[in-house]
């Protein structure tokens, strides 16, 4: 796809799991309950799919799912089709999007399902995502590595440079679990102070528990056309306008770059750059009506307002000051709850952003609903900080 053309692909069908604890549900039923609402939503057969494209980004432990295709056609006795498993950390799920988007545009197909599911319960402590990290990561850089301890490191940049507190990163948590609580899907539901945020348990200084998403099981689909074959009897279509992936580094290289300042992503930046262009987004804050993006700690959200240009570098603490963010405010950004009310089933995480952006669109999000909103953003930020997606989607073609 050319950095430049807009892919004018839409999303015909939307379907999510609940997210949580998933105990009595196996990888497969998740696959199987996400897919099925999907087609139901876009009132169309599986038989009608030309390919498929599953989001894991953790196969190596726990329930051992996911590690090619073969894990999403077998539940769904999808065989005889390109079936391709990707993995691109938290990405993973926007990326599965981004490829069956190019598929289309490239008419290699013409209806095309794109799944993310993660099965992060079913594991004991000690088989976490930081033991896996450990045994199979990069022998150096990856020892003492817990994603806590990198995100805390920017925190604490920002309170430096830019005059953040503690408070601010507890009133990004405070609003996103109110969102969560108007959210049935959302694994957490339950509201939450600054007090309580600032109180609970350490994780990696300044960023507490309460600043922290859940490790969570879930699964999330969308079903795509091209947008002159959408069928305006049957669907309802949300159009994807701009989509952006970037690895800007590798490892923690970050880290080791004497010139970064702590203070941003490029990934985020570039990958923004590239969608906005696509979809002819010159001014952010006013051309947005609402954005999931990529809380897995308070600060990451703070640093993606900067990120994304919503605000001018610096400015992020004055948007969660000012209340600029809720979901009554300038530009409501997670208003689903986030991955600190939703969680983080870490394959899932993206596909789950872009249905919330499309059932907003489509003016079905219930008591959650942002009136009016006509353009949504989804973001994915992974690994050390150097992967990121940008979605832009729109109610009109």
């Amino acid at each position: 796809m050319n950095k430049t053309e807009s892919p004018n692909i839409a999303i015909i069908g939307t379907g999510c799991t609940k997210f949580g604890e998933l105990f009595s549900k196996s990888y497969d039923d998740l696959v199987r309950d996400a897919v099925t609402e999907a087609l139901d939503d876009a009132k169309i057969s599986i038989d009608l799919v030309d390919a498929a494209w599953l989001s894991t980004a953790f196969p190596e432990i726990g329930v051992f799912k996911g590690r090619s295709g073969m894990d999403l056609a077998e539940p769904l006795s999808l065989y005889d089709l390109p079936v391709t498993r990707v993995s691109n950390y938290c990405a993973s799920g926007a990326d599965a999007i981004r490829n069956g988007v190019n598929a289309l545009m490239a008419h290699n197909c013409d209806v095309v399902l794109a799944l993310g599911v993660e099965k992060l319960r079913d594991r004991p402590p000690q088989d976490s995502i930081v033991k896996m990290m450990v045994e199979y990561g990069h022998p150096y850089y990856q020892k003492g590595f817990t994603a806590a301890g990198t995100f805390a490191i920017y925190a604490n940049r920002h309170f430096k440079e830019y005059g953040v507190t503690r408070e601010d990163l507890a009133a990004v948590s405070v609003k996103n679990h109110y969102h969560g609580t108007l959210n049935p899907k959302a694994h957490h539901r339950r509201e939450c102070t600054v007090d309580q945020v600032l109180s609970s348990p350490m994780v990696a200084d300044p960023l507490t528990v309460y600043d922290s998403c859940p490790t969570t099981d879930g699964a999330s689909c969308v079903i795509l056309v091209r947008a002159e074959d959408v069928d305006p009897s049957k669907h309802v279509p949300i159009f994807v306008k701009g989509i952006g992936l970037s690895v800007s580094t590798g490892w923690d290289m970050p880290f080791f770059d004497p010139n970064h300042d702590f203070l941003s992503f490029r990934a985020t930046q570039q990958a923004a750059e590239r969608a906005y262009t696509q979809a002819g987004i010159a001014d952010p804050l006013n051309e947005i009506d609402l954005a999931e993006v990529h809380d897995c700690f308070s600060i990451v959200e703070l640093l993606t307002y900067e990120d994304l240009g919503f605000c001018k570098p610096g400015e992020a603490k004055e948007m969660i000051r000012g209340n600029s963010t809720a979901r009554d405010g300038e530009l409501p950004v997670n208003v689903s709850g986030g991955l600190l009310s939703c969680g983080h089933p870490v394959g899932a995480t993206g596909v789950r952003m872009v249905t919330e952006i499309a059932t907003h669109l489509r003016n079905r999000a219930g008591e959650r609903q942002v009136e009016g909103a006509k353009v949504g953003l989804a973001q994915n930020i992974g690994g050390p900080g150097a992967i990121a997606s940008v979605t832009i989607l729109s109610n009109e073609v």
